[in-house]
């Protein structure tokens, strides 16, 4: 995943903690090996470069993974959208970004890419665990993949008997259980206001999405890595980041990506109305970020 993790425990058990990287490295190692938009020989790189018309059968992790992003993409109506591996590249990101590319891109380039995406072209039959290749589709689970990946983990861990332990995989953390002294795990969030914010971690996961790390600039042109699937284009409003805590990290994963994609007021309002606890940091000239919480992060952070 081009990234690294980390791992905090209060392991009573004294297990060896080889067993405990192990456990955790090849429950990534089996991300990777589905999901992986860099390595050519991943499931989903098979099915990028397969031909039209062709039927695959997916891994269960792979199959999971899907369907919540399509779920997500549903109830956004395309804010995330998985079936946009073509524009990503065409905006200059990911493996089949060419160097030598036109950034940014032009009218021509970009409805040609579009036409090539969209969710709606996914024929997934998440029962049947099978995936159609309509023709020139390229997945793209990275706004999603590593946050599940933070989940194998986690109950790979648990499988191992543990129950206490703050797991970290790129940034995206899930806490289980409490610290030794029995209070939850605590993490800082830096919305790029202030000296940052400390949450609690009890049995819930945290990510984070936004333009502050991942940007290109050309052509007098500065934009973010995320793409807003309904135009075509990086997201161009004010939204430095968003935070998002869910039980699930698969979730929060996604989720921030689909908040970042709407902005401030579109996605405060699907956030109040899906129940999402989320913090928005919105930029503001020459002022540090203001920040807006939904309903649902003002509600955890009182609890």
């Amino acid at each position: 995943m081009g990234t690294t993790w980390s791992l905090r425990v209060d392991n009573r058990r004294m297990l060896p903690l080889d067993a405990l990287r192990q456990a955790v490295q090849s429950a990534l190692d089996e991300v990777v090996a589905q999901m992986s938009h860099w390595d050519v020989d991943s499931t989903l790189g098979r099915f990028n470069r397969a031909p039209a018309g062709s039927t695959h059968t997916l891994p269960e992790a792979f199959n999971t993974v899907l369907a919540r992003a399509l779920h997500w993409a549903d109830a956004s109506g395309g804010a995330l959208d998985p079936g946009m591996g073509a524009l990503v590249a065409l905006w200059g990101f990911g493996p089949d970004a060419a160097a030598d590319s036109a950034l940014p891109p032009g009218t021509a380039a970009l409805a040609a890419a579009r036409v090539r995406c969209g969710w709606p072209r996914i024929a997934h039959d998440a029962a049947g665990r099978t995936l159609v290749q309509p023709g020139g589709l390229s997945l793209d689970l990275s706004g999603i993949a590593k946050g599940y990946g933070v989940d194998a983990g986690v109950a790979a861990l648990q499988r191992l008997g543990l129950s206490d332990f703050l797991l970290e995989v790129g940034g995206e953390l899930r806490g289980v259980g409490r610290r030794p002294g029995g209070l939850p795990w605590q993490v800082q969030v830096d919305p790029g206001a202030g000296p940052g914010l400390r949450i609690a971690l009890a049995d819930r996961a945290v990510a984070t999405s936004g333009d502050r790390w991942h940007v290109r600039e050309q052509a007098g042109r500065r934009w973010s890595h995320t793409i807003d699937p309904r135009t075509g284009e990086p997201v161009a409003h004010a939204l430095s980041s968003v935070t998002v805590l869910h039980e699930q990290c698969m979730d929060a994963d996604a989720l921030a990506t689909v908040l970042t994609v709407l902005g401030v007021e579109d996605g405060l309002a699907f956030a109040d109305r899906h129940g999402v606890a989320a913090l928005f940091a919105q930029r503001e000239p020459e002022r540090t970020p203001v920040l807006h919480p939904s309903a649902a992060w003002v509600a955890q952070a009182a609890a």
